[in-house]
Order: structure tokens, then C-alpha cells, then sequence
């Protein structure tokens, strides 16, 4: 079984003519920036772009997160990054699963949560229309069918019918009930997991920071991407796909120019070696979904392309493709079981891998 992860892409392409990269591994730091010694115009007096890029990696959201900036002024780059990075640190202490300080945390263990954040309400309540847009196929009352899954699988084995049923019966989005203050769940022993959507919001809320402190050309990645502007060769960011099937390949290359990138995976946690059990669970079956491999979704937002791969690949093709196609600004690119490709017409594919 691979590791629990929401880091779905392996590669960022780093501008047009830039190689192929593992991660984002520019600079980890600022003492590791690259010297400021860009002139004003080339040999045939063309204007070179003088902004500087400052990259940062930090462990969050359950993952090593990147952020990336271009400005002409390095400490501008730099501050936005740390304000990208507080954020991240807010969205995290709000709707963490992992941490039992965590809003979140609170209200799985007491069922009730006072004076909740109002980024947990934006995200419950944007969870709420798309398991009623849906029906149920997305759902962030899930995490009981997710506990029950991991549970066998520590003990070696499946869960059984009982046990899935257990786990179903403590599942319904309906029974959240979310106010300005208080959210409660309805359900005795329901329990909420932000994973299908948290970090798109989270990549929402540090591209925010960035653009308040004058940052207008960054790539963000929080397992989900989130971009502003354009990268060095001013033609957008360009964002490798990872292949669902060969590790260190890609399916495609997207470009993003200020828009956002999630893609759900079946290979991201699994339970077998065959794809067929993993952890994007139907909530209605109880059961892994079924026919595809993979859904990439650009959006306007990250919170709605995150929330919306979720759903598509729950879905199908057939029926998550409708879905895409009936929200304003969504594209995708989704892949079988059996290896097609469908793109909807407006994905912004970069090349074929």
C-alpha cells in the first residue's frame, strides 16, 4: 500500500525550455536564492525578465508543501511566502484530521464545536452544495467508512459486511448541521474528514496572502496547485499529471495562468495490489469506485477543482463528466481502468507525455 498522501503530481515543469523536475525543488530557503545579477536587456537588446524567483518547502497538511514566487524585488516574494505560510499554518489548526488540537478534531471527538473558524464554515458549507449537487457521492461524513478500510487493513485483511454497514450507518452530510456559531453532527458517532477538499482551499488561501503583499506571479502547490500569473517564460505554469499507472511518468502536462489543479488518484492510498480497493470510497456503496484511475479538474478555485475531482471520480465518467461540464469554468482530464483519455474540451493541455 502506498503512503497516505494527498500529493498526487510528481512533476512541475518550471517554464517553457525548464527540464522535467521531481517536486519543486528550486530553493528550500532564502539563504539558497539564486544571485540577483539578471541585466536589464540581452546581448541584442531584448528586455530579460528581471524577477527573482524565491521558493520555499515546508511540512504541512499532512505533506511537504511548495510555494514558489516571481517579483522583481526578492524580499516582496519573501514576505508574501510568509504570509502564504501563516495561512497554511491557520487552515491547519482549523481542519487537520491529524492534529487533536484541531477544529476539526474537536468536533469528530465531541460532536459539537462553539465559535467555529469562519474558513471551517466556508469549507462546510461549499462541501454541503456538492454533496447535494451529488447526491451523496461526495460526502465529508465519510470518515467512518475510511476508518473502517484502514482498520482491516492493518489487520491484514477487509472489512467485512458488518462492519461497512456499521460505518455507512454513521453516514449522512445531511446530519451536519453548520451555523455563524456552532456546527454540530447529528449522527451519533459521525465522524468528518476534510481531505477531499481542504487543501484546494488551502492553496485558495495562500495565493490570497501572496496577492495581498503584492505577489502577482506564483505556483503553490499543497498537494492541490494553485497558480497566479505566469512562470519564466510568461506563457503560464506548466503542471505535469502523473501517470496513474507508471510512477515516473506523466499522463499529460497542464497549463495553469492564474487557475487551479486537483487531481484524485486511485494509486494515492490503496489497499491492494490490483487498484480495485483504495481510499476514494463511494458513501453510498461503501465501496471503492470503481472505473476510473485518475480525474484532474481545473477550476477557478482550488477548493471547487479539489472538491470536484473527488466527486467526478466517484461518479464515472459518464456522470462526472456531466458534472464538470455543468459548472461555470471547470475542465478535466480523466483516465479509465482500462487507460483512455478523455479531456473536455477545454483543458488546457500544454503537450501529450
Amino acid at each position: 500500500m502506498r503512503k497516505n498522501s494527498r500529493r498526487r503530481f510528481l512533476y512541475v515543469l518550471a517554464g517553457g525550455g525548464a527540464g522535467l523536475v521531481a517536486g519543486v525543488p528550486w530553493w528550500s530557503d532564502r539563504s539558497q536564492l539564486p544571485p540577483a545579477t539578471t541585466p536589464a536587456t540581452g546581448p541584442n537588446g531584448t528586455q530579460l525578465d528581471r524577477r527573482q524567483h524565491v521558493s520555499r518547502t515546508a511540512w504541512a497538511l499532512g505533506s511537504a508543501v511548495t510555494i514558489r514566487a516571481l517579483h522583481v524585488d526578492r524580499q516582496v516574494a519573501a514576505a508574501g511566502i510568509d504570509a502564504a505560510f501563516t495561512e497554511l499554518a491557520t487552515v491547519e489548526a482549523v481542519m487537520s484530521i491529524y492534529r487533536p488540537d484541531s477544529q476539526l478534531s474537536r468536533l469528530n471527538r465531541d460532536g459539537k464545536l462553539d465559535k467555529p473558524h469562519p474558513y471551517l464554515l466556508d469549507v462546510l458549507r461549499a462541501a454541503s452544495e456538492m454533496s447535494g449537487r451529488t447526491e451523496g457521492a461526495f460526502d465529508v461524513t465519510v470518515q467512518p467508512l475510511w476508518q473502517a478500510y484502514w482498520t482491516a487493513h492493518e489487520k491484514g485483511r477487509s472489512p467485512t459486511e458488518q462492519e461497512l454497514a456499521a460505518a455507512r450507518g454513521r453516514i449522512n452530510w445531511r446530519h451536519v448541521e453548520v451555523t455563524d456559531r456552532y456546527v454540530r453532527l447529528r449522527r451519533p458517532q459521525a465522524a468528518i474528514t476534510l481531505n477531499g477538499i481542504a487543501q484546494g482551499f488551502a492553496a485558495d488561501c495562500a495565493k490570497r496572502a501572496l496577492r495581498r503583499r503584492g505577489v502577482d506571479h506564483a505556483l503553490i502547490d499543497t498537494g492541490e496547485f494553485g497558480s497566479l500569473g505566469h512562470g519564466a517564460d510568461r506563457n503560464g505554469w506548466n503542471v505535469g499529471i502523473q501517470h496513474p499507472r507508471q510512477e515516473d511518468h506523466l499522463v499529460a502536462v497542464a497549463s495553469l495562468a492564474g487557475r487551479c489543479l486537483a487531481t484524485s488518484g486511485d494509486y494515492a492510498t490503496r489497499f491492494d495490489s490490483k487498484f480495485a480497493s483504495h481510499h476514494l470510497l463511494d458513501p453510498r456503496t461503501g465501496r471503492s469506485a470503481s472505473e476510473l484511475s485518475s480525474v484532474s479538474i481545473i477550476g477557478d478555485t482550488g477548493m471547487a477543482a479539489d472538491a470536484l475531482s473527488t466527486a467526478a471520480f466517484v461518479l464515472g465518467l459518464e456522470r462526472g463528466a456531466a458534472l464538470v461540464s455543468a459548472t461555470p469554468g471547470a475542465e478535466a482530464l480523466f483516465v479509465t481502468k482500462t487507460g483512455r483519455r478523455w479531456t473536455s474540451p477545454g483543458f488546457p493541455l500544454r503537450e501529450a507525455v
